[in-house]
């Protein structure tokens, strides 16, 4: 399964949301590859922080069109890739959108970040025309404020584009913060903790995701 984080706008939470969906997946006893396919490197620079003596899924970079286009004969032998998204470049995000299975759309509520999602709902649901409804895509609410008027209004204003919005979502936690300052996740950091209770959560809303019908 290709699971593709994918936004126009920047500081949205993607490399955040790979590694620690990387590292919930991977508790999970599943074989999983990050690929890195921003050229800033935000991911490279989040796994050489870990340093050498992690058990971190392996990473590669593929920050050109042609190179993402093969990212389904590079990927055959693990059981999940997570592609941390580019910002800034809708041909990177077009060509990842014909290889993802999944397609995540990180937003964090604010009308900065529904407004930049649009871009990438289109692509998709140009993509599902020709492909029987595939990939499967859905928002993923991130750094949200619970139980405020804002995250209320944001989650209705997401319902209009016409894209589920996953019923998991993180929180605006200080923890997800100090973890990939240092190289690590909430699953490592604060494995009871509430915010990889969050990650977990989300790790089967994208299972059932994947295998929604119709």
């Amino acid at each position: 399964m290709i699971i593709a984080i994918l936004n126009e706008k920047g500081g949205v939470g993607k490399t955040t949301l790979a590694t620690n969906l990387a590292r919930a997946f991977q508790a999970e006893q599943r074989s999983v590859l990050l690929v890195d396919s921003d050229p800033q490197g935000s991911l490279r620079d989040w796994l050489a922080a870990a340093g050498e003596t992690t058990d971190y899924p392996p990473m590669i970079a593929m920050d050109k069109p042609a190179m993402i286009k093969d990212l389904k004969h590079v990927s055959s032998q693990y059981d999940v890739v997570i592609v941390d998204g580019c910002p800034k470049s809708i041909g990177m995000i077009a060509a990842t959108v014909t290889v993802a299975d999944v397609v995540l759309i990180p937003v964090q509520p604010s009308g900065f970040d529904l407004w930049a999602a649009n871009s990438v709902v289109d692509l998709v649901k140009q993509r599902q025309e020709v492909t029987e409804g595939k990939p499967r895509a859905a928002f993923v609410v991130t750094r949200q404020i619970t139980n405020t008027r804002l995250a209320a209004e944001s989650r209705t204003a997401l319902q209009e584009l016409g894209v589920p919005i996953l019923n998991a979502y993180t929180s605006q936690r200080i923890a997800y913060a100090q973890a990939s300052s240092n190289g690590r996740t909430v699953i490592d950091t604060e494995p009871t903790g509430p915010a990889a209770n969050e990650v977990r959560a989300l790790v089967q809303d994208i299972k059932e995701l994947a295998h929604a019908s119709g």
